[in-house]
Formats: structure tokens, C-alpha cells, sequence
């Protein structure tokens, strides 16, 4: 598994525990990074159950979101309700990745069948005289060069897969409309208003915010390559419509000190019409790039790899593993790809294109907004597939405790 991220962290979990000679290549030395993927919806919540680790989940530090709430022009309009879903979990837990990652890695670790090799950047792939792959070539911490061989390599190393691009697969991509703005700001003194508001649009500007407790992650939308000639405009300038955007008071937003705490996300979309060549399998984003809307790409890639620990463990027990094998992999997997992306791209057309050139206004939303508002019923099926999703994995027997 290259990259220690949900995907590479769950399926070596699920395929140690089957008895497969596990090895996770993670070129960070720790999981200490800012602005991941921090959502772990209903579906993963009721994995770890069925893997045993819903205690250990339990005790880490989470905020818990019950709905998905949106403000538009002073309009507010609940678009999805996750407390009457189906399950024990009726809400998406909001924790560090970090710790979820490290919490996999701990689990992991109890398997005699399990590696984790942290500071170690692969390189390049291996291949046999007719071009299968046979493993990676990488370097360690100290920069020394060396090789592992496998009869499966997996790509779970993201959006920018080094994998994906050494094995020479390349995505189809999406037009987006919109990039990102990721900034962490102290919770307002009025919490309790704050944490109301999930996502918020007014005269152009949107950005989604996720209660962190004493601090809110915040994501600021921008158009599309926009980033450069928006800095120029000053850090003051951005504090100022961040709030008024979201209400927040001055004495939070000086937090923002300058355009280093702002980091930016070049949003792409797009996905592999093919995820394997003999040898190697990509998922996650590595296979298919999500939009950051709804934050279900952590839930995506894990479902992924339950899927491909469900497919392959077999296969890898046994030493042989054929496209045939991956190619179930995708297949199993790619209606709740397909149908999770439609939906962003719907989103994207439907809320964000028209919010960003201020055209979105609280009196007269989409159909859909509307009928969200006077049939709230609605909202728990949009709940549903926002925190569960199309197809939701369970765990393997082999991997259950």
C-alpha cells in the first residue's frame, strides 16, 4: 500500500487481519497535517464497530454534526438531517485525521501480518519484461534508494497519486467552478450562534465552516484560479468579508495574521475509466478525485478499501492475483463513485457556481432547496446519502472482532 492515509491505512488493517503479508509506505513521518479530510460519516462509524474499534473511536476527542445546514441571504435552509437514519451512528463525527489515522495504525499494528513504514517516499515502480507491476522502487529517510517487491501494489498516495502517474494512468477530469481557501479561526465568543451555521452564502461569497471546538476549520471559496489576484487585495481584506460573511467578531479573525495561515486548495475533480493494470490497483483519490463538497472523500476511499480487502484477500492468500480480481474491485465500487460525483457536480452547478457569481439569493432558491424547506422528510433521505451513501461496505468476516 503506497500512502497512509484512510484507503492505505484501512485496507492493510482488513488484509493483515486476513493473514496477507501487509507493507504501508508512508513518505511523512507522522499524520500531523492540517486540513485532511476530518469528517468519518455513519458508514465508517459502523465499520469500525464491526472491526471492534468503536470504543477506541469512542474516546477520541469529536465534535458530532447532526445536520447539514446552509444560510443563504439570511434564508436558512437544512439541507440533510441525519438524526432518523437508519443505524446506531446518526451523525458524522468530526475528528482530527490524525488520530483516526493513528487509531488505524495502533489496530494494525497488533497484526503479526502488518508493516508500517513511515519517512519513506516511493520513487518509482517495478515491472517485469512484459510491463506487469512487481512493486516499488523508493527511498527511506536517510535518502538511501532501495526496492520491495509484491505480488499487488495499491495506490492509495491521493489526488496527486505519484503511482497513478508512474504507471501512466490519467484521470478524466471535471470542470470545477471554484477553488479553496482553508483557514483555522478561534470558535467567536457567541459559539453557540456560530455552530449553527454549516454553510454560508452572501452577495458572492461562500464558505463552510465545521465546529472543531475551540476553533473552526473554515473553507472560503474562490473562483477558479483566482487565488493570486484575491491576495493582492490584503489579509485585512479577507478578514473583513470572512466576517461579515459568517458574523464573526474582529477579535477572532485577528487570528488570521497574515496570508501564510491561509492555505489553498486547487480544486480538481475527475476519475480513472480504468483503476488496475496487471500488478496494481488504485483507490481512493488516487482512482477517483473528489470535490471537497459534502467531505465525503475520506468515507469514499475507506468504503474502497473494504471493498478490495473483501475482493482480494482471497486472491492474495493464495498468491495470485489477476486483473479479473482487480476489475471486481472497480466494478463493485463504481456506482457510488459515479453517483457521488454526479451529485457534487449537481451541487456544484446548482449552489456554488451560482453563489460565487452572486446570483444565489434567499428568496428564490433552487427547486430542490425549496422543497427541502416545506417537505422535511426530504431531509433525512438527503442525510442518507450524504452520511451513508449508495452501496456502504461492510466488514469482511475475516476481520471482524
Amino acid at each position: 500500500m503506497v500512502g497512509g492515509g484512510p484507503a492505505g491505512m484501512m485496507l492493510g488493517l482488513l488484509l493483515a487481519r486476513a493473514g496477507v503479508e501487509v507493507t504501508v509506505l508512508e513518505k511523512h513521518g507522522d499524520f500531523l497535517r492540517d486540513f485532511r479530510g476530518d469528517t468519518v460519516h455513519p458508514s465508517t462509524l459502523r465499520l469500525l464497530d464491526e472491526l471492534g474499534l468503536g470504543e477506541r473511536f469512542a474516546a477520541l476527542p469529536a465534535r458530532r454534526l447532526h445536520e447539514m445546514r446552509m444560510r443563504i441571504d439570511g434564508t436558512t435552509v437544512v439541507a440533510g438531517d441525519l438524526r432518523r437514519i437508519p443505524g446506531r451512528h446518526k451523525y458524522i463525527a468530526m475528528v482530527p485525521q490524525w488520530d483516526f489515522l493513528d487509531l488505524l495504525a495502533s489496530a494494525a499494528a497488533e497484526e503479526p501480518a502488518f508493516t508500517l513504514r513511515m519517512r519513506t517516499a516511493v520513487t518509482g515502480l517495478l515491472t517485469d519484461a512484459v510491463g506487469h507491476v512487481t512493486g516499488v522502487a523508493y527511498e527511506d529517510e536517510h535518502g538511501v534508494p532501495g526496492e520491495l517487491a509484491a505480488d499487488l501494489t495499491v495506490a492509495c498516495d491521493g489526488r496527486d497519486s505519484r503511482v497513478r502517474r508512474a504507471a501512466g494512468m490519467t484521470p478524466e477530469y471535471f470542470e470545477v467552478p471554484m477553488d479553496v481557501w482553508q483557514v483555522r479561526v478561534p470558535a467567536p465568543r457567541d459559539a453557540a450562534k456560530a455552530g449553527r451555521v454549516f454553510l454560508s452564502v452572501r452577495d458572492g461569497q461562500i464558505a463552510a465552516t465545521m465546529d472543531r471546538g475551540d476553533y473552526y476549520q473554515t473553507s472560503y471559496l474562490i473562483e477558479k484560479g483566482a487565488d493570486a489576484r484575491l491576495r493582492a487585495h490584503g489579509i485585512a481584506w479577507f478578514r473583513e468579508r470572512l466576517g461579515e460573511l459568517l458574523d464573526w467578531d474582529a477579535e477572532a479573525l485577528r487570528a488570521i495574521r497574515s496570508w501564510d495561515d491561509v492555505k489553498l486548495l486547487e480544486v480538481t475533480m475527475g476519475r480513472l475509466r480504468r483503476w488496475y493494470r496487471e500488478g496494481l490497483l488504485c483507490i481512493g483519490d488516487a482512482a477517483h478525485i473528489m470535490s471537497p463538497v459534502g467531505g465525503v472523500g475520506v468515507n469514499l476511499a475507506v468504503q474502497d478499501a473494504v471493498a478490495a480487502a473483501r475482493v482480494l484477500a482471497g486472491p492474495l492468500r493464495r498468491g495470485r492475483v489477476t486483473v479479473a480480481d482487480l476489475e471486481r474491485v472497480q466494478k463493485r465500487r463504481r456506482l457510488p463513485t459515479a453517483v457521488t460525483q454526479r451529485s457534487q457536480r449537481g451541487e456544484h452547478d446548482m449552489l456554488l457556481r451560482p453563489a460565487l457569481a452572486g446570483t444565489l439569493r434567499g428568496d428564490r432558491l433552487p427547486l430542490p432547496l425549496k422543497l427541502l424547506q416545506k417537505v422535511p422528510p426530504l431531509r433525512t433521505v438527503t442525510g442518507y446519502l450524504g452520511g451513508v451513501g449508495v452501496r456502504p461496505e461492510h466488514a469482511p468476516e475475516f476481520a471482524r472482532r
